[in-house]
């Protein structure tokens, strides 16, 4: 019985250790590892995703890679994901959102990916629909970080550093389009891959939960 009592003390040190490790010591918590989609599904179109070497890679029709795992849903937080366009490429980071299956995600907020992608001026940096970026930024081909904070009722975007967006969202907010709430609350993560002639890909996606 004691030999029992001291695996059970043993196996509980070890899930408080991995919990506890989950998060690096100023607080970000890694949620792509790089060799596996752990965490993450895919809607439609799920061959429009590739995994190589450490890197997320979208090209093909219309899907979105939502975050599911564990440490979801989100609120408050810091998101940094590091970013890089082809040519004429298109596509998103939603936060604030829910999993479906089909269509483009009706809740949360997209932040948009896009340096040259002539048929959408929105671009990179914008918060899509809500306050949008149509200076080019970003060079195509090269990485950069796309950090998104929400602090109660305020978005903040920034690009490698520079501030795109400084949104405060109204306390009687209505959403002026019924067909996406785009309306602060809580809920998860999601990548776009937007059309088959836009390739994007991703690497480090990490997230540091706020009060």
């Amino acid at each position: 019985m004691k030999q029992l009592g001291l695996l059970a003390l043993c196996a509980l040190t070890l899930l408080t250790t991995q919990g506890l490790s989950a998060a690096d010591k100023d607080g970000w918590i890694t949620l792509f590892d790089g060799s596996s989609l752990d965490g993450w599904k895919a809607s439609e179109n799920k061959e429009s995703w590739s995994l190589k070497d450490g890197i997320l890679t979208c090209n093909g029709e219309r899907s979105h890679m939502f975050y599911v795992g564990k440490h979801a849903p989100f609120k408050n937080f810091e998101l940094k994901v590091e970013v890089k366009a082809e040519k004429n490429s298109n596509s998103g980071i939603y936060f604030h959102t829910k999993y479906q299956e089909e269509g483009w995600p009706t809740k949360g907020f997209e932040t948009q990916v896009n340096n040259t992608y002539v048929k959408d001026p929105k671009k990179t940096g914008s918060l899509y629909g809500v306050v949008n970026v149509t200076e080019q930024i970003i060079e195509d081909d090269e990485w950069w970080t796309q950090h998104v904070i929400v602090k109660g009722n305020t978005v903040t975007i920034k690009v490698n550093g520079k501030t795109t967006v400084e949104y405060t969202q109204p306390s009687d907010y209505v959403p002026p389009d019924k067909n996406f709430e785009r309306k602060l609350g809580e809920g998860t993560f999601a990548l776009q891959a937007h059309d088959p002639h836009s390739t994007v890909h991703y690497r480090s996606i990490k997230v540091k939960p706020l009060p």
